[in-house]
């Protein structure tokens, strides 16, 4: 930063001269004439370091901007002050509260959004305002607590109001790298970041609902996927440091972030992550504390990882989930993870009977999709335990046991096929599913080879104990 040089004279009396005039020009209606005279007298007292001078005739500047309803003016009036008062923009907390007129999600600014521009292309209006008003408040933590703040109070107040309103201020407030500022605390970081997730997350449900909405209806366009604010989200969670969230006094900020994070992961169907996430919030001491809260994140923990479609890092998980004590103490959680562990086979008709009328009332399998995916992973199961037990099996039984038609058999076969979670082939003339690949004259060899080589061993360690033996008697008789 550059330094700040000594004032070199006071134009005070100028200032308190001037200002009066201008406001009088600005109420007239010639905002132009006023605002050169203003900046013709700022620029004398800028290069005359009279900070207090130099700050009175800026607010006075913005003020009359935005008194005349002028928005164009006043967007290149605060990107020119910025410039033109970076070196000091430290001390100049005049010139940041004036700048805070346009400041993202101030109820001011969203009025004059939507009656004095145009309302379609707000964003494309405040950005350059958005812009020089984030390096003139960059170093005041302040602005942005207050500005959190009326979003919060707005979405409690106002909950229809601010979902409508929340495009602008997204688009204004998700741009900002709140992580490079040093003037900003650690924990007062991590919150604005957490409420940049929330907003975008909002704003792309909002985009999806619209899309669903309009979609089919000839003559209307939607706002779009809602993809790109989901990426975003994606990308904001990865500035979050989960060491700094494991601290005891940031505990209500690990279980916001991983909410969040839930949310995100729920969005993608990516049910490991998901468990993943409740694995966290379950390790947390205060819902440690809670019985209610403990019971409800470990059941949540077995809901998503038998969800989850079935690698190493998920048998892994499952294993562990297993053998955990405090699992034993839900009976029927304990159950399901069990029939996922044995490899035996689970027959749907049964699991449905059995499981069905406790899990259907939960949030998880309430939903159908979530509901169709359980018997997606039990049908998996089923046929990784056929594939165990059998080398071939006609297509008929195998069909029989999986309680499906024909055409699913063989469409869920040729995913895992694909996945490469099983080795099978299909043969259709002969109605035969084969489990067990041919062997190349390579593989043979190498068996071979590796038979002998255990052959050889076993007779080099055989004919060593005999020696040994030998060598003992011949000192005994010795």
């Amino acid at each position: 930063m550059a330094e700040v040089k000594k004032q070199e004279k006071d134009f005070s009396p100028e200032v308190d001269t001037l200002i009066p005039e201008a406001t009088e020009l600005g109420k007239a209606g010639k905002l132009s004439e006023a605002l050169e005279k203003l900046f013709a007298l700022e620029k004398q007292t800028r290069n005359a370091s009279d900070l207090s001078s130099t700050t009175r005739l800026a607010k006075t500047i913005l003020d009359l901007c935005y008194e005349a309803r002028d928005y164009t003016q006043l967007n290149a009036t605060i990107h020119l002050l910025s410039k033109k008062h970076w070196p000091t923009q430290r001390r100049n907390t005049g010139i940041r509260r004036a700048g805070r007129r346009v400041a993202p999600g101030d109820s001011t600014t969203v009025r004059a959004i939507k009656y004095g521009w145009n309302w379609r292309k707000p964003c494309e209006q405040l950005q350059r305002a958005r812009s020089s008003w984030k390096r003139l408040v960059r170093a005041s933590p302040s602005c942005y607590r207050s500005t959190m703040k009326h979003l919060r109070s707005n979405r409690q107040r106002h909950p229809r109001v601010a979902r409508n309103r929340c495009r602008p201020r997204v688009t204004c407030l998700s741009d900002l790298q709140v992580e490079t500022y040093s003037s900003m605390e650690r924990r007062e970081k991590t919150e604005f970041i957490l409420e940049q997730i929330r907003l975008l997350i909002a704003l792309a449900r909002l985009k999806d609902a619209e899309v669903t909405k309009t979609k089919g209806k000839e003559g209307k366009i939607g706002l779009g996927d809602g993809e790109p604010e989901w990426v975003k989200a994606r990308v904001g969670g990865r500035k979050i440091n989960e060491t700094f969230l494991k601290e005891k006094e940031n505990e209500d900020l690990k279980l916001k972030f991983y909410e969040l994070m839930i949310q995100l992961a729920l969005h993608r169907s990516a049910y490991l992550d998901v468990a993943k996430h409740y694995e966290k919030v379950w390790d947390t001491p205060s819902i440690k504390e809670d019985e209610g809260k403990n019971r409800a994140a470990l059941e949540h923990i077995v809901y998503y990882v038998v969800l989850a479609p079935h690698d190493n890092e998920q048998s892994d998980m499952l294993h562990h989930l297993f053998v955990n004590p405090a699992l034993e103490k839900l009976e029927l959680h304990y159950n399901l993870v069990k029939s996922f562990v044995t490899r035996e086979l689970m027959r749907w008709p049964g699991i449905e009977a059995l499981y069905g009328p406790f899990l259907r009332v939960t949030p998880v399998f309430s939903v159908a999709k979530q509901w169709e995916d359980l018997h997606t992973r039990v049908i998996e199961h089923n046929i990784r335990v056929v594939a165990y037990y059998y080398t071939r099996i006609t297509l008929s039984r195998l069909t029989t046991l999986l309680d499906l038609t024909p055409q699913q058999t063989e469409e869920t076969l040729a995913r895992l096929v694909v996945s490469k979670t099983i080795w099978a082939r299909i043969d259709r003339p002969a109605g035969i599913v084969n489990f067990k690949s041919k062997r190349t004259t390579e593989d043979v060899m190498n068996d071979w080879s590796s038979d002998m080589q255990r052959l050889l061993g076993l007779a080099e360690k055989t004919w060593m104990g005999m020696n040994a033996a030998l060598a003992a008697q011949s000192r005994v008789k010795a």
